[in-house]
């Protein structure tokens, strides 16, 4: 019919979105929990290896650049891991119903 191509693009707009907000909230959420136990678990390398190689007056710059660093890998491995599960399991349902 008229306007259906714009229908199920808008559908799959909407889809998509959905699944980027839903990836998002539980990367933030990942996140929360994980870059804490993750960062104590390494911080005592980093700076050990910061002090050993640079100096003990970088131990601090780097504790807070490595706190930084894990925030955001744990973010994004999330967000990646999420995303693609979601997708995955949108497009199995999708082709059930099809």
């Amino acid at each position: 019919m008229f306007g259906s191509d714009s229908n199920k693009e808008a559908t799959r707009s909407v889809f998509l979105s959905s699944i980027k907000g839903l990836a998002n909230t539980g990367a933030v959420a990942a996140a929360f929990f994980l870059t804490p136990l993750f960062y104590s678990q390494t911080v005592g390398w980093i700076r050990s290896f910061t002090t050993v190689h640079y100096g003990a007056v970088w131990a601090d710059l780097s504790d807070f650049a490595w706190f930084v660093i894990v925030a955001l890998l744990t973010f994004f491995v999330a967000r990646a891991s999420v995303s693609t599960l979601l997708m995955m399991g949108g497009l199995a349902i999708a082709t059930k119903f099809m």
